[in-house]
């Protein structure tokens, strides 16, 4: 019986059951054991399909449609889909034991040493985990060990992952107000605004890190001002401040650059990956930061394992990433992301010069944001919608974006989680020129059949206002 005092069905399935669910089935199984309302707005979204094949940058749905993936899982997949060369890594490595702390492992240690050859100068010691979130745990942690103080300063719209810590740095507060309080004597300031961090770094004695993102991800794809990261790291220099890189989604070649910090020559104290270092498989994460800070906070016997991770650098998971960074060297993806994130951002300006509904084209390599203009003041949808435009809509105005190009042309995007006007665009980096030309002509085809935001809110999402009405 469980909590409830009912029976518990204990029949237990098998991967073939799975396998030869039909799509019904399969959200139902979601809305009841996982997350009924994420079916809902994916539903909503006209998002939900059943994919069950995926190669490089495709995957095949179960009608046997083909799509091109620009979304490439926020950053994970820079070697696309299921890439044949990190699968047969892994299977190299399938004789050995997976996990076994009592020893080290020869491919986690290479894979470290990989990490240091590839990470800027100065970078040496690296402590492995499963996400993002994680590394940005022992990231904060390392920080606060290694210099004795304990706060963190952060930047407006930034995001870092959800677990507690990672929360407490995260610029959202849509993600935090429910959850306080927080890890304390975390302080937040104007993203890209050196006079901030200078006012900041001289008010406060305690300040253990400054932890950035060197272009924010989920805050819109928004770069920081030529000169910022690396005058920055020289302010916290001077007063003692750790610099924590957060390349969680810019790392491995997505900005043309193996880190994207690189593009100012800075060398963060600390630097957190994860996403695509697992080659879009296997789930790994990973900070790596100079000796002297690795010294000062786990440099004894005594203190070693004080943070320590289950999974952190298992075998399957440190071979995927071994074959990543291997595959991305050999076929030069960075500067293959660069030339193509150039061809592809001036036929994105073209689109915004020409089309008003485009109302801002950025980014840098492969890690591109679109952003598109309100519906706020829109007068066709406030007269929809009897004078109201509902906080519903404005949240997921690049949903309608994403949604159209999803539905009418194959395209996979998404929005940024903390400014929905934008929609991001990071395709696998192996994406090929015939394939943005594609991505180019279903982008205008969507800015000419729709002039407006409210023409393309009433095609794609009656459904939702009818609800609205209706309540």
């Amino acid at each position: 019986m469980d909590a409830h005092g009912s029976v518990k069905d204990k029949k237990i399935f098998s991967m073939d059951d799975a396998l030869n669910l039909k799509k019904k089935e399969i959200d139902e199984s979601y809305k009841q054991y996982v997350n009924p309302q994420l079916v809902n707005l994916l539903n909503l979204l006209g998002l939900n399909k059943n994919f069950i094949k995926a190669e490089n940058t495709k995957v095949w749905d179960d009608d046997g449609r083909v799509y091109l993936d620009f979304l490439g899982a926020y950053g994970a997949l820079n070697v696309g889909h299921n890439n044949e060369f990190i699968k047969n890594s892994i299977e190299k490595a399938m004789q050995f034991p997976n996990l076994l702390q009592i020893a080290t492992n020869p491919i986690t240690s290479l894979l470290a040493k990989n990490l240091a050859s590839i990470t800027p100068s100065g970078l040496k010691h690296t402590f492995f985990c499963n996400s993002g979130a994680e590394a940005v745990e022992g990231a904060l942690k390392l920080a606060k060990i290694a210099t004795g103080k304990s706060r963190i300063i952060y930047c407006e719209g930034s995001f870092h992952g959800k677990s507690m810590g990672a929360l407490s740095v995260t610029g959202r507060d849509k993600y935090k107000k429910y959850f306080g309080p927080l890890v304390p004597l975390s302080h937040e300031i104007p993203y890209g605004d050196l006079e901030a961090l200078k006012r900041s770094l001289a008010s406060y004695e305690d300040v253990a890190a400054f932890i950035i993102e060197p272009i924010q991800g989920e805050g819109g794809i928004i770069i920081p001002p030529a000169g910022y990261l690396k005058k920055a790291k020289e302010v916290c220099k001077r007063h003692n401040v750790l610099f924590i890189a957060d390349e969680v989604q810019t790392g491995f070649g997505r900005t043309g650059y193996w880190f994207a910090c690189e593009s100012e020559d800075v060398s963060p104290d600390i630097l957190c990956m994860a996403k695509a270092l697992g080659g879009g498989i296997m789930p790994i994460g990973a900070y790596i930061s100079t000796k002297e800070v690795w010294q000062k906070a786990y440099g004894s016997m005594e203190r070693c394992l004080l943070h320590t991770s289950t999974f952190g650098g298992n075998t399957w998971a440190s071979a995927a990433a071994m074959a990543t960074i291997q595959y991305i060297d050999e076929n030069d993806l960075a500067q293959e992301a660069k030339e193509k994130g150039e061809y592809l951002l001036s036929k994105l300006q073209d689109l915004k010069n020409k089309y008003s509904l485009l109302k801002d084209v950025r980014g840098r390599g492969l890690m591109i944001g679109l952003e598109f203009n309100s519906i706020t003041k829109n007068k066709l949808l406030n007269t929809f919608l009897k004078g109201k435009v509902p906080e519903m809509l404005q949240e997921y105005i690049g949903g309608l974006v994403a949604m159209e190009l999803l539905n009418k042309h194959g395209i996979i995007t998404a929005y940024t989680l903390n400014n929905p006007n934008v929609i991001r665009i990071e395709p696998p980096l192996t994406i090929t020129y015939e394939e943005i030309d594609t991505f180019i002509l279903a982008l205008e085809d969507t800015l000419i059949t729709h002039k407006n935001f409210g023409k393309l809110a009433i095609n794609n999402f009656k459904n939702i206002f009818d609800s609205i009405t209706r309540s």
